[in-house]
C-alpha cells in the first residue's frame, strides 16, 4: 500500500461516508479512498477523534511565547513607491526609510494610526526592533 494515491477524501455526511458515519458516528473526522495502480486495489480508510482533552492556548510558562507588543516596538512597513502621500505620512510621524531593505521603520503606534497594521513585513526581533532593522 505504500505506492496508493488518495483521490478522494470526504467529510461525514458526503455521497460514499453514509455506512461510515452510521459506524463511526460523531467520532468520524473524514473518509479517504486511496487506490494503488500496482496491486489494482481500493482502500477505504477513516479518520477517528479516539480522545478529547482540554488543553491551554497560551500557556505562561512557555519560553517562546512572544512578550506583548510595546508602542515604540519598530517594525518594517512597506509602502510603495508611488504611493507619496502615505510615504510623507509615514515620514511624518517619524518613520525611517530603509533602503536595503526597501521598507519603512515605524513604531507600532505610529503603524496603528497611519492603519499600516496589514503591510507589516516581519516580525523578527532584534535589539529592540521587531523587524531586524
Amino acid at each position: 500500500m505504500d505506492r496508493s494515491v488518495v483521490k478522494s477524501c470526504l467529510k461525514p455526511g458526503q455521497k460514499g461516508t453514509k455506512r461510515l458515519a452510521e459506524r463511526y458516528g460523531e467520532r468520524l473526522v473524514c473518509v479517504r479512498y486511496r487506490y494503488d495502480e500496482a496491486s489494482a486495489k481500493r482502500y477505504t480508510t477513516v479518520e477517528l477523534i479516539v480522545d478529547e482533552s482540554s488543553w491551554n492556548t497560551a500557556p505562561a510558562d512557555r519560553a517562546d511565547t512572544a512578550p506583548p507588543i510595546k508602542p515604540t516596538d519598530t517594525f518594517g512597513v512597506k509602502i510603495e513607491y508611488w504611493e507619496t502621500e502615505l510615504r510623507d505620512r509615514a515620514r511624518a510621524a517619524g518613520g525611517i526609510w530603509r533602503p536595503r531593505q526597501r521598507l519603512w521603520q515605524l513604531s507600532h503606534r505610529d503603524i496603528v494610526e497611519l492603519g499600516l497594521e496589514s503591510r507589516i513585513v516581519a516580525d523578527v526581533a532584534a535589539s529592540g526592533s521587531r523587524c531586524g532593522l
